[in-house]
């Protein structure tokens, strides 16, 4: 039988808060407005992910300290009915990964909480004494239509007959194509490109057992 691969994004979708925005609410409330607006701007899919993605980390410059601050900010915010809704798919054969413009080492926690082996995120880089050094640019979600790259390769990796993309920004809807079924995600903020151009729209992850 086929596998059936289910692809996450994290932020704003597994967990309530954007991590990009957290940290650029540790610089004070001016840094945090002009990374939450460059935030969405991109997930609202007016402005390409690659005209923000250094912009805002270069504003930021996180330290590697911040970073796994975020990582528990993440599991302390996690989407109120993700552990059960995620144990049921499972259950019932799907794989499941994340797939996030946000950043690995932050994400990891909230994966390992999650049970969720996969990640796919961007990397950032620290120097030894944990400052920021930069990103892995050849990570596909720090580009448009990054997601897509991604849901092919673990397409073909996992010979999935069946992939469902779920999100809540415009990252999320560009799947569309590669991706059988994309479910936008409205818990947290409702775009309302995603709402209009999604498959399915759901509020909640328990919502998401029905509909797959």
């Amino acid at each position: 039988m086929a596998t059936k691969l289910l692809l996450l994004d994290c932020d704003s979708t597994l967990s309530s808060i954007e991590g990009i925005d957290e940290l650029g609410r540790l610089r004070g409330p001016e840094t945090f407005k002009a990374v939450e607006d460059m935030t969405n701007a991109a997930m609202n899919g007016g402005t390409p992910m690659e005209a923000i993605f250094a912009k805002r980390l270069d504003i930021i410059k996180p330290t590697a300290a911040e970073l796994a601050a975020i990582g528990a900010k993440y599991i302390a915010t996690v989407e109120p009915t993700a552990v059960a809704s995620l144990a049921q798919l499972r259950a019932a054969g799907w794989k499941i990964a994340i797939v996030s413009g946000g950043f690995t080492q932050a994400i990891r926690p909230l994966a390992d909480f999650l049970g969720i082996e996969r990640v796919e995120a961007v990397v950032l880089k620290f120097h030894a004494d944990g400052a920021y050094a930069g990103f892995d640019d050849s990570c596909p979600t720090c580009r448009t239509k990054g997601k897509n790259v991604v849901a092919r390769r673990l397409r073909d990796e996992y010979e999935a007959g069946h992939v469902v993309m779920v999100g809540d920004g415009a990252s999320d809807l560009e799947v569309k194509g590669d991706a059988d079924l994309v479910v936008g995600f409205g818990r947290y903020v409702q775009r309302p490109k995603v709402v209009a151009g999604a498959d399915k729209f759901i509020h909640s992850l328990a919502e998401l057992v029905g509909v797959v």
